[in-house]
């Protein structure tokens, strides 16, 4: 299939190798020219504008930043929808807010092109290994139509619903998470304070009622477990300002549906300060840092 890609970063780069990999070709686009050249050395041709990696495409993929960004390569002078057929169908990976997700798919519809919300967990190791879980919204149809592609890129596809349901699932996922975090820092660090081995105490919690995802696979606390992000100064994983901005997704979506997210929102906070003390870059179980030294 012929798929114009635009946002070629840390996760649409790898994504568009798998793609080549299972014998997809493709015409790209990034605004950081250097990220065009380097997988137009990897078989793809480059374009010069998301227009243009749209034109002639049999499916258009996109995985960029923030909401303002995806507004801005569909809906702008020089964007997805200035170039594409209509009928062609579109698939936007990244991670926003579920009312620019659903206000998107309106324009594309109005062109006559199908889209879908499908953001991705997994990370960047998922992105390189092709394992991605793909939560995604739009038709049923669609979704169906649309599977073989993001096969190449993920394992794990669900159909979570309308239009936007692919946002709201990550973002509420990510809550959690990132809540989840928060508790098994403040827990762990607390325990240790008092006097606990950090690795008994994990041992006991990983077989009680605090268990936790954060707990058991991704602790936050330095020499608990091995390959984690905690015991290589919390490098690689995922950013703790990515977690920030996930996070103000989810305030601002709950503000906009009047719905309370009291533990969120101070999660938010937490993450903001954490960012704000410089750890931004960190992965986002770095957040022990607010709770003890390193």
């Amino acid at each position: 299939m012929k798929i114009g890609f635009v946002g070629l970063g840390h996760m649409g780069n790898p994504m568009c190798r798998n793609l080549l990999k299972h014998g997809h070709t493709l015409k790209v686009y990034d605004v950081v020219p250097e990220l065009v050249r380097k997988l137009a050395g990897k078989g793809c041709d480059a374009a010069a504008s998301a227009l243009e990696a749209a034109r002639g495409a049999e499916m258009v993929i996109t995985m960029l930043p923030s909401s303002p960004h995806v507004r801005r390569a569909y809906l702008g002078d020089t964007g997805v929808l200035g170039g594409v057929a209509p009928g062609t169908p579109l698939v936007d990976c990244s991670t926003i807010d579920p009312l620019t997700a659903r206000d998107v798919a309106m324009e594309a519809r109005a062109k006559g092109c199908a889209m879908l919300d499908a953001p991705v967990s997994g990370g960047v190791g998922g992105a390189e290994a092709g394992t991605l879980t793909f939560m995604v919204g739009g038709e049923a149809r669609d979704f169906e139509a649309a599977r073989p592609v993001l096969q190449a890129m993920g394992k794990n596809l669900v159909h979570c619903g309308p239009s936007g349901n692919g946002q709201v699932a990550k973002i509420c996922n990510n809550l959690m998470l990132a809540i989840g975090m928060i508790a098994t820092a403040e827990g762990m660090a607390l325990a240790t304070k008092l006097g606990m081995d950090p690795k008994v105490f994990a041992a006991i919690v990983n077989t009680s009622s605090g268990r936790c995802w954060s707990s058991d696979t991704y602790n936050p606390y330095p020499g608990v477990l091995e390959n984690v992000p905690a015991s290589r100064d919390y490098a690689g994983g995922f950013g703790a300002d990515l977690m920030l901005k996930d996070l103000t997704l989810v305030t601002d979506a709950a503000k906009s549906a009047q719905q309370p997210v009291l533990l969120g929102a101070l999660a938010q906070q937490i993450y903001q300060k954490h960012s704000a003390d410089g750890h931004g870059a960190k992965d986002f179980s770095s957040v022990i840092l607010q709770y003890r030294k390193p």
